[in-house]
């Protein structure tokens, strides 16, 4: 089974998952901070992501999909958006970005409030 990574300033976690299944899925599986205000229906664009590794094994990409990314910041070349991308058969290393981390703290004010705590949240730059 293929090795997803997750990695930000919060997280550094790895996953094996079935092919066919969502990055988001495979964040939620594994505790991975990836926002997703909409519940992950292609309705917003909080769960992008940027693929550093195997962004050619994901699936590809729907007319929706673009047009969702089209809404989010700081876009690349290999930003997708976790809900609607599926894992192939190689490995991915997955940054999850500003945009989504943000969001999800936005979805879990408890956690929020624990790293704003700790010094940890807002994220340092």
């Amino acid at each position: 089974m293929p090795k997803v990574h997750f990695k930000s300033p919060l997280d550094d976690v790895t996953t094996e998952v079935k092919p066919g299944t969502t990055l988001l899925e495979a964040a939620e599986g594994c505790g991975a901070h990836v926002g997703h205000s909409c519940g992950g229906v292609c309705g917003c664009s909080t769960c992008h992501v940027w693929i550093r590794k195997g962004l050619d094994s994901l699936s590809e990409q729907t007319d929706a999909e673009m047009d969702r990314l089209d809404m989010g910041f700081d876009v690349r070349p290999y930003s997708r958006l976790s809900c609607q991308s599926e894992v192939g058969a190689e490995d991915l290393l997955v940054e999850i970005t500003e945009e989504s981390l943000t969001a999800f703290m936005d979805e879990n004010p408890a956690l929020r409030h624990q790293l704003e705590a700790e010094g940890k949240w807002p994220l340092k730059k």
